[in-house]
């Protein structure tokens, strides 16, 4: 049986989180809005993104929404090759940076160079580091530092926000 506390914290917990929303506090916002007024390489309208990207992709790189944890099958990519934007192709990881971190979300230690920009990430009342493709500014997932050596980094990444390439020439 649920204790009358435990309901009034969750309705509390849920009440606040939609105010944090609806002051725009909690995320949501185009990938345009979070970066500033930065230009880059790739720019397109919302309904270019939309016709281009599914519905849930759009919503991850394009709203910096999240994908459900272990929802990805590039969560079991084993394959050698290159882990690209879904919003433009640019190579973003390789798949020899790639590990099992147990979080849900494809995770990286290292990114390849010049392939992605960082910002801070100020929504859900923490600080955090979010990614971002730095060609087209889609949202890519988030870096923390409790990652393996060398780097000692973890970028946590949405898999709807990648696609992957295999080394092997195949398609997937």
């Amino acid at each position: 049986m649920i204790d009358r506390r435990i309901l009034l914290a969750s309705a509390t917990s849920l009440a606040a989180f939609s105010a944090f929303r609806w002051l725009g506090m909690g995320g949501g916002a185009n990938a345009a809005e979070r970066s500033g007024a930065e230009k880059f390489e790739i720019e397109k309208t919302p309904e270019e993104w939309k016709k281009q990207l599914s519905p849930a992709q759009y919503n991850v790189l394009r709203e910096a929404g999240t994908e459900r944890p272990f929802s990805s099958p590039l969560n079991k990519e084993k394959r050698k090759g290159t882990f690209t934007c879904a919003g433009c192709d640019l190579p973003l990881f390789s798949s020899d940076t790639k590990f099992e971190s147990g979080t849900g979300w494809p995770s990286f230690y290292q990114a390849l160079p010049n392939s992605i920009l960082e910002k801070k990430d100020t929504t859900f009342m923490m600080v955090r580091t979010e990614t971002l493709c730095r060609r087209c500014g889609g949202h890519l997932g988030h870096v923390f530092d409790d990652g393996p050596k060398p780097t000692g980094l973890r970028y946590c990444m949405n898999g709807l926000a990648l696609s992957f390439k295999p080394a092997d020439g195949s398609t997937t």
